[in-house]
């Protein structure tokens, strides 16, 4: 994949992830996408989460599932779209939970690298897809490496915040070490389940005081 963008720290810790098989293997396959169909995100941000967070400074981890699939949207942070574009209705009831729990106005800011400068790992669980088709990279492989990145954390890291939304990310996140790090869970917040108990969840004024007591610089939402 040329042109990705990765904090060298990472690169530390997913080297032999890289030499495995079924990673040159997945290699292979996004090469050939990229060139014969329209894949977002971006070629250049497919790793952006891993450039923004270097491994040591990884204080919060949510999970997504798969990059938005409509123009522009994608920038390779998970819930996360372009500044310009309109807001995905997860992410309004992510920003709309935000104000109710913190009293913090978003003011219609949908690009959250802001987060991600602050030590917040936007991980979705498969890293790319072809436009306007929801699913279309998955089980290629890109879900055994994002799970080799959630136990390296796990292992490697301690008291991390691990935010997981829906069913499909509470078991991804089945390898983390609850011990020595904090896991919040809740309903997705697509408007099909944020009512079910996202909505009021107040996991990111959890964080913030999990983080202050564990002596770390809390995160501005």
């Amino acid at each position: 994949m040329q042109e990705v963008r990765l904090h060298p720290s990472w690169e530390a810790v997913l080297n032999n992830e890289f030499k495995k098989l079924y990673f040159k293997s997945l290699v292979s396959f996004i090469d050939q996408e990229y060139s014969t169909q329209q894949v977002f995100p971006p070629r250049n941000v497919i790793f952006n989460a891993f450039d923004h967070t270097s491994f040591e400074e990884v204080k919060v981890v949510i999970l997504g599932q798969d990059p938005y699939h409509g123009h522009g949207q994608a920038n390779g942070l998970c819930f996360s779209v372009n500044d310009s574009v309109s807001i995905p209705p997860s992410l309004k009831n992510i920003l709309a939970e935000i104000h109710d729990d913190l009293g913090i106005e978003s003011k219609g800011k949908g690009n959250l690298e802001r987060w991600a400068k602050q030590g917040v790992l936007l991980l979705n669980a498969t890293l790319t897809v072809r436009a306007h088709e929801a699913g279309s990279h998955q089980n290629i492989g890109w879900e055994i490496f994002t799970d080799a990145i959630i136990k390296a954390i796990s292992q490697k890291r301690e008291k991390v915040v691990f935010m997981l939304w829906g069913s499909y990310a509470r078991k991804k996140g089945a390898v983390i070490d609850g011990s020595k790090n904090l896991v919040l869970e809740a309903p997705h917040p697509s408007p099909l389940s944020a009512y079910r108990g996202f909505l009021g969840c107040k996991h990111f004024s959890k964080a913030n005081t999990y983080l202050k007591n564990e002596g770390k610089e809390f995160i501005n939402w």
